[in-house]
């Protein structure tokens, strides 16, 4: 890491046209502390008596800024490295201990680490949240092990520690991830009062509302523009013995019903694999959401989850206007990052 990292981190936004705010310079800071702490000469660290902790956790609310920093942090630091969906990551352990005859647990996780340690010695996990049951019961002994093999982990979260999978089933199970997690890592919160993402330059271009003729009209258009001398075909993508047809697909741009992707019994896996086939996607009747289909809310977080780290654009319709939605009680918080991505995924160029 430069001596010069915030003079560094400064130019970086200059030259990408951000703004440089004081907290994040702060974040900035922090890191590179962090950096000296766990990135130092192995003889440096023969000889520093620090207890250095192994992980950093950035949170705040959506359009801080902290996916940004993080990008920044990871290309600096030269080590064996590795940025991965959390969903993603969860799905290559659960796929590792099916491959396995050797079924039990701790041997698996110590092989599962071993294998992860010598593809990487920082992995980056952008927007962690947990929502599944089986991945909260295993989380602290896998993580304990990671953090026993000297992996760093940085981390982005709209969520401190100790509310992460907060009124989530069995959360008991989930309590010694949490210690693990506070124990092993410097958290940090990031504060500014705009979201960046809902700026003057990131105009809504690919936003259709409200569901009508008009709309209707503009959408075909847009699509037909889009899919100009391109060939229409039928594609199938099968996961794991699941079949999923895409009807409308023009050589890599696809377009969906709200329903066809979240009102089915899908998840991270399967998202993964459709949107491999896909430089642009659009999605149509995107509903309001509240307590009675709070499944298909959940559902339409992870796939723009999915989208976003996969760096799609996207256009879509809906019956109301992004700051108009509202949501379920439980899933207020992760919405509200789902809010801000929308406006970026139907911005960018």
């Amino acid at each position: 890491m430069p001596k010069t990292f915030v003079r560094d981190f400064i130019s970086y936004c200059n030259n990408q046209e951000l703004e440089v705010n004081p907290n994040q310079i702060a974040v900035i800071k922090k890191l590179e502390q962090y950096y000296q702490s766990n990135f130092k000469s192995f003889f440096s660290k023969l000889f520093s008596k620090q207890n250095s902790k192994k992980g950093f956790y950035l949170f705040g609310g959506v359009g801080v800024g902290k996916t940004m920093i993080l990008n920044f942090f990871f290309d600096q630091v030269d080590q064996k490295k590795l940025r991965q969906h959390f969903n993603e990551f969860m799905l290559s352990f659960h796929d590792f201990v099916h491959e396995r005859k050797d079924k039990n647990e701790e041997n698996v996780i110590n092989q599962f680490v071993k294998n992860l340690k010598s593809k990487a010695s920082l992995i980056y996990f952008d927007e962690f949240q947990v929502t599944n049951i089986v991945d909260a019961m295993i989380l602290g002994k896998l993580f304990d092990q990671i953090f026993k093999e000297d992996i760093k982990i940085i981390v982005t979260s709209n969520t401190k520690i100790s509310e992460l999978y907060k009124d989530g089933l069995q959360r008991d199970q989930f309590k010694p991830f949490i210690k693990i997690m506070e124990d092993q890592s410097i958290e940090h919160e990031l504060k500014i009062e705009d979201d960046y993402r809902k700026s003057n330059d990131n105009q809504k271009q690919r936003y259709f509302y409200p569901l009508n003729q008009e709309t209707n009209f503009k959408i075909n258009k847009f699509f037909r523009t889009i899919t100009k001398d391109k060939n229409q075909s039928k594609i199938i993508v099968n996961v794991k013995g699941r079949d999923f047809k895409i009807e409308n697909f023009y050589e890599g741009i696809a377009r969906f019903n709200f329903n066809d992707l979240c009102d089915q019994n899908l998840g991270a896996e399967d998202y993964l694999e459709i949107i491999k086939n896909c430089k642009f996607i659009v999605i149509d009747q995107i509903p309001q959401f509240n307590d009675t289909n709070s499944n298909q809310q959940q559902r339409f977080i992870t796939l723009l989850d999915v989208i976003y780290d996969k760096d799609i654009s996207i256009a879509v319709t809906s019956n109301q206007s992004l700051d108009e939605f509202t949501s379920s009680r439980l899933l207020e918080k992760p919405f509200k990052r789902t809010i801000s991505r929308l406006y970026e995924l139907t911005s960018r160029e």
